[in-house]
């Protein structure tokens, strides 16, 4: 059976290395945006799971019932990041050919 070539193998993991850190680094401005209530409330999240925008409408903001305003805004941060890890985890499936990488420990995954 043949020795797999170590330094073909070195090349492979630098490139994937060089290629999940520029993913990184292009998922910091990648960006999705989720609502909640028809729309009364959205959120902007990055692919790195920071949230740049929130957006609330007038209407959603009821003095008389602050608990809705809460629900609406807890909606849309938590679709919004669930959505903007599927983002990353779909961009970084694509480097690494469907591998487990989280279960390495490294950092990101």
């Amino acid at each position: 059976m043949p020795q797999p070539n170590m330094q073909q193998m070195m090349k492979q993991v630098q490139k994937m290395q060089a290629d999940m850190a520029k993913a990184q680094e292009e998922l910091k401005t990648a960006t999705v945006t989720a609502t909640a209530g028809g729309e009364m409330v959205t959120v902007t999240v990055t692919g790195d799971q920071q949230i740049t925008g929130l957006e609330i409408k007038p209407e959603a903001i009821d003095p008389d019932d602050p608990e809705l305003l809460q629900d609406l805004v807890l909606a849309a941060v938590n679709e919004g990041l669930r959505s903007s890890q599927e983002m990353a985890a779909k961009r970084m499936e694509g480097l690494t050919g469907g591998m487990d990488l989280g279960s390495l420990g490294l950092p990101g995954f």
